[in-house]
């Protein structure tokens, strides 16, 4: 089975880590977040990969290009630096047209047990399943007493128990990129609509620890867990 990796995004909210670079090269604990992205597959058998290039798509070239570790293999394709998600995964259709195969973004890890996750998705027989995972706030919540006037609870970035959001971590059948009706069209919007209305979306609920880096203060955040070894997607 092969894994799929957006990487193309300019990722503007990461500041001057991404100018140059793109955000899967911004590193945690010494190595690119895209190195831990593909270990966490790699632990559940998977080290067949296309990254879908855009943004300095040139560095990324340049990464694989160097050094192949692990044992991977690692197909660096252009996507273009401008097109949406969809276009992108519609680009490397050759690559992943003889079976079903993985997607996640090039931000993002988690202990999502990859296994489990493609098993669901054959016993679901849908043309594609979604992570489902509950955020945290990013403040402190504050809960009041009933005439709203004392602070009964404080918690400092609360998961919210109610809400599952697209985690990433997808598996889907290649007749699912038959969704895509253009280029331009984010992935997460018109191709999984789509396979909504058409009841081919599967969700496989993952509880434990998720993280995307979408800003400096994320990344702070993952160093910190990786320096203290208490990084939960470290399942290698």
């Amino acid at each position: 089975m092969k894994a799929v990796i957006l990487a193309g995004g300019a990722g503007t909210r990461m500041g001057e880590e991404t100018a140059s670079r793109p955000k899967p090269l911004v590193e945690v604990g010494g190595q690119p977040i895209l190195w831990h992205i593909l270990k966490i597959y790699q632990a559940h058998g998977i080290s067949d990969f296309v990254v879908c290039a855009g943004h300095a798509g040139e560095r990324l070239h340049d990464h694989f290009a160097r050094e192949q570790p692990e044992g991977w293999c690692v197909q660096v394709v252009d996507t273009g630096v401008a097109t949406a998600t969809a276009g992108r995964l519609r680009r490397i259709r050759e690559y992943v047209s003889d079976g079903p195969f993985c997607i996640t973004y090039g931000d993002g890890v988690a202990d999502v047990n990859v296994t489990g996750l493609v098993e669901f998705h054959r016993q679901q027989g849908k043309l594609a399943t979604v992570t489902a995972v509950r955020p945290r706030v990013p403040f402190g919540v504050v809960t009041f007493s009933e005439n709203g006037h004392k602070a009964v609870n404080f918690e400092e970035r609360p998961r919210l128990e109610n809400l599952w959001v697209n985690g990433g971590f997808f598996v889907v059948e290649p007749k699912a990129l038959d969704y895509i009706e253009r280029e331009d069209e984010p992935w997460e919007e018109g191709p999984m609509t789509r396979l909504v209305r058409d009841g081919q979306l599967a969700a496989f609920k993952h509880d434990g620890f998720w993280q995307c880096m979408d800003t400096p203060r994320d990344r702070q955040l993952l160093e910190r867990l990786w320096l203290g070894r208490q990084a939960p997607w470290k399942i290698w």
